[in-house]
């Protein structure tokens, strides 16, 4: 009976061990952008955000186990004109003195029909509003890369209302929909 018992014990710890380790990595800015797009009048404006820093959390074996945290600092939003960023700091836009943060944290992963797709959802934070959003996320792939890092490649789009987080600046002039674009590569831990 205690030989059933070790062995039983030895089967489940052997099975345990063999399950896939979460990698951790962390986003390279360098090789990372933020970028989003919204009408203005007939036209689109474009702009981005250059200061912003990540986890992922990925498990290989089944990324419907991963996870992926982010923030990114409203002050470094750039649209190319230096007046626009500055109203868009204000109140009516991002209200960036009293909530200079914004935060992705996401909640499920789900496989979709494509094996490199997945929807990703997770509780966006900024302007003192938290919301649930779906990212389409594609995985670009998995590479050493140079002097032995092991780096992993994403890109996420998704549409926002952004007067869900309470944006309201320029209507009707300024779109309430905002396309955005995350293209990521992270190192591994």
């Amino acid at each position: 009976m205690k030989k059933t018992c070790l062995l039983l014990t030895a089967s489940m710890l052997a099975a345990l061990s063999a399950h896939a380790e979460v990698e951790t990595y962390t986003i390279d800015k360098s090789h990372s952008s933020v970028k989003f797009s919204v009408r203005h009048f007939v036209a689109k404006t474009t702009g981005n955000f250059s200061e912003f820093e990540g986890t992922l959390k990925i498990d290989r074996e089944d990324l419907t186990q991963s996870s992926v945290e982010a923030s990114i600092q409203i002050p470094s939003v750039d649209t190319d004109n230096q007046k626009r960023d500055a109203h868009l700091q204000e109140d009516d836009y991002f209200n960036a003195a009293k909530y200079p943060v914004m935060t992705f944290k996401s909640t499920q992963w789900k496989a979709t029909d494509d094996e490199d797709e997945y929807k990703v959802t997770g509780d966006l934070s900024f302007n003192g509003i938290t919301k649930p959003v779906t990212l389409d996320v594609e995985v670009l792939g998995f590479a050493e890369g140079m002097r032995g890092i092991y780096l992993s490649g994403w890109e996420a789009t998704t549409t926002l209302d952004r007067t869900e987080w309470g944006l309201t600046g320029g209507q009707p002039a300024v779109g309430n929909e905002v396309e955005v674009t995350i293209n990521i590569e992270a190192h591994r831990n």
